[in-house]
């Protein structure tokens, strides 16, 4: 399972919209969403995530976790 802490990001950065992070990191829209409600994060591209990590100074291991099913 793959769990996204970008809201978390965001809050430490005081990026307080969507549109705000999309102009910072320079990714689209469709790309944010996904990863702001955590839906088909298997489908977001690793260029995108780069970006996004680029933008918040964060390395990739902060943004995306991978946790393990049982």
């Amino acid at each position: 399972m793959l769990k996204c802490n970008l809201r978390l990001l965001m809050a430490e950065h005081k990026i307080d919209d969507i549109t705000s992070l999309m102009e910072r990191c320079n990714v689209s829209r469709n790309a944010v969403n996904k990863l702001y409600k955590e839906v088909e994060l298997e489908t977001v591209k690793l260029e995108t995530l780069i970006k996004i990590c680029d933008g918040l100074s964060c390395k990739l291991s902060a943004l995306i976790e991978y946790i393990p099913e049982k």
